[in-house]
Order: structure tokens, then sequence, then C-alpha cells
């Protein structure tokens, strides 16, 4: 089709929609980075972004992408050939191995299933096992993007507690920040990772970290190179509302807006919201006969779904096909997961009626690719909206 009427659905697992009051805010007029009236935006924004992280401590903001974030986070803690402990948990578990080894970093990688989060008793045995805390950093992937599955972190800081193990606990919450319950204080996490582009309903360009004080101080005896990723110029600069480079003046009005926008519908009302789509997103895959491939029912994302396609089917076909005739997209399998699942976003600026016309476009696509489904599957999903 060449000319689409009505909004694209954008049901991919970010970057999500981006609300219009969120778009309006971002296309005012520039201002000086350097005046009054943009050291009082930073200084609201440094305080109005703490509770989506849960903590009071600092968040630092970087004119990046999360794997800007992901760097950030390693550069700032620990020095060369450090050991670190990662858990293959999907394709961007992989990546954040791939960028610490590529830091100089040592890394112990637990293989995975790629359909189970991180294990806290595997944390606690990789930890109790070494003695001479050669480990500096525990690295989790909170909600795993190419899989739907969310690790358990709360469960993986008492497993690092119970062993006596002083390592740090780095964590990336890119696809679950603003969309699934997280504590970074109250679990005891060191450095939470973030993007703009899903639940806080941005354009991709600016990535966070949330630093413990623990964190703080390792950043002053870490050694790897780092200068544009250096926490403690920006933390400085933050204090009088600047940073010390020309930060994304737009995208820091639009998160202003997302910010407020999450605060008026309250933090415990939007990750109920995300939870009740997700449970309707697996009530239509299990009506259909398929598979999520989320294993573990403690582990389901309330960001996305991934589902399974049967023996002789491809996931890109259906997805295609759905693009061409319903102007919908959808996420791919990554890695090893290409062509056997398709991911079906439920995150950010979502409601009811936004989920049933996503989960009638799929139910649409499968029986016109030939996928053999339960055509009860949509109204499984809408039994769950209507029991809210």
């Amino acid at each position: 089709m060449t000319f689409r009427t009505g909004r694209h659905f954008l049901q991919i697992p970010g970057p999500t929609n981006v609300p219009d009051q969120v778009l309006r805010a971002m296309s005012a007029p520039t201002i000086d980075h350097r005046g009054p009236e943009f050291a009082a935006l930073t200084l609201r924004l440094l305080d109005a972004i703490k509770p989506v992280f849960g903590t009071a401590g600092p968040v630092v903001i970087y004119p990046a992408s999360g794997t800007g974030a992901w760097e950030a986070a390693l550069v700032n803690t620990l020095s060369p050939g450090d050991r670190v402990l990662c858990f293959e948990t999907g394709h961007f578990a992989t990546l954040w191995r791939d960028m610490a080894l590529s830091l100089g970093l040592e890394v112990d990688f637990v293989p995975g299933d790629w359909r189970h989060g991180t294990d806290p008793e595997v944390v606690a045995q990789r930890l109790a096992a070494d003695l001479t805390h050669r480990i500096k950093a525990v690295c989790v992937v909170h909600n795993e993007t190419s899989t739907g599955v969310t690790s358990r972190i709360a469960e993986i800081r008492r497993a690092i507690d119970a062993s006596g193990h002083p390592a740090l606990l780095l964590v990336d919450t890119i696809s679950s920040l603003g969309s699934i319950d997280y504590r970074h204080d109250e679990w005891g996490v060191d450095v939470t990772v973030a993007g703009s582009q899903k639940g806080l309903m941005l354009p991709p360009g600016l990535s966070f970290n949330a630093v413990s004080p623990k964190a703080l101080a390792a950043s002053r005896i870490a050694r790897l190179t780092k200068s544009f990723w250096d926490w403690q110029p920006v933390i400085e600069g933050n204090r009088r509302g600047f940073f010390p480079y020309t930060p994304a003046t737009n995208l820091l009005y639009a998160l202003e807006e997302a910010l407020r926008m999450l605060d008026d519908e309250g933090l415990d009302a939007v990750y109920a919201r995300h939870a009740r789509h997700a449970a309707a997103t697996r009530a239509a895959v299990r009506g259909w006969g398929l598979e999520v491939l989320c294993a573990d029912e403690r582990e389901h994302s309330g960001s996305l779904t991934a589902v399974l396609m049967p023996a002789g089917h491809d996931a890109d076909k259906v997805r295609e096909v759905i693009l061409d005739r319903f102007d919908m997209s959808l996420g791919a399998g990554l890695g090893k997961l290409s062509g056997r699942v398709f991911r079906i976003g439920h995150l950010g600026h979502f409601n009811d009626l936004t989920l049933a016309g996503t989960l009638a476009g799929v139910q649409m696509g499968l029986e016109l690719v030939g996928v053999p489904i339960d055509r009860r599957g949509l109204g499984d999903a809408l039994d769950v909206l209507r029991s809210r």
C-alpha cells in the first residue's frame, strides 16, 4: 500500500508512541543552556525524575541512547582487568557482555536459554565461589527487550547480600523504567541504566544512570578511561542546574512533560495498567493456542510479550503481512530468536482500545499467513480488559 489513512500502530517494544502533549512540549523554542531559565528547568527535572527510579540519590542524564548509559555504568565504576558477572537472558544481555569485553573487563558469562531471567540462586553460588572477590560487579537486565522476561532484582539483591560479597549491582531498566515496578534504593541497586524511548514516552536520545553512594565511591578509584561519560563533572554542574556539555534541550522539555504525565496518573496506576495489558496479551496468545516465550510465571514482562511461532511458520512473514495489510509494526525476533518469535509491545502511552486493536491486527495477520489458531484468542483478551 502506498497511501494509508489513520494512524500507524507502532507496537514494537520501543521506541514507543510519543504522546501529542510531549511532542508539543518538545517543539518549544530552544533556550540558552547557560541561562537562568534552563538552570531552573534542570533542577526541576532532576527532582521530578527521582521517584521514577525510586531513588533519593543523583540521576545523571546524557544525550545518548541506552547503550551510552551502559558504557557510563561500566567505566565509572570499574578498572581494567576487573571481572564482572553477566547472565545470558537475551540479546541485550549478550551485547552488554560484549561491551564489557571491549572495554578491557573480564566477563564471567552464565549461559541461559533466553526463556528465563537471572536466577538468584546462581548469583549466590557464583559469588560464594569467588573467595578472593575478583568479581567487582553483577550486571543484570531487568526486563530483557528481546524476550519479554523480567528478572527478579529484589531477590538478586538478597542473594548478593546473603553471600556477603561486595560486588556492585548494575541493572539495565531500558524497557522497564516507567512501565514495571522498580525501586533503585529499596532494592540496593548501585547503578540503574535507562533510556528515554520506552516507558518514559520520549523519542530516543536521552539516557540515564541512577547512582548509589557505593557506586559514587567506586567512581573515585575506577581507572577505566572516560571523559564524556564521567559522572563527576555532570553531578557537579547539575548542582547549579547546568551540564558540562551541550544538553538535548528540547528533549528535556519533553522529559518534563512525560514525568508530569506519569505523576498525574500515579506510578502505582501506571504499573497496574501495564500489568493488566500484559495479562490480556498473554490471554490472547494462549487463547490462539500459541506459546509465550517467557517460561516462568514470575517473570512475565509488563512491557512486551514475545510469541513463539509453531514449527514451519516464519514470524517475520507474519510481521510483514501485518505491516502491509494493517499498517502495524511488531517487534522482530533478535539474535538466535530471528524468525522464531514476534514481539508485541504494550508499554508507554497505551490504553485498552489500543491493545484491543493491536491484538485484532495480530489475529487477522496470523490467519492470513495460515498459522493455525483458535479465533477465541481475541475474546479471551477482551475478557481480561472487561474485568477491570
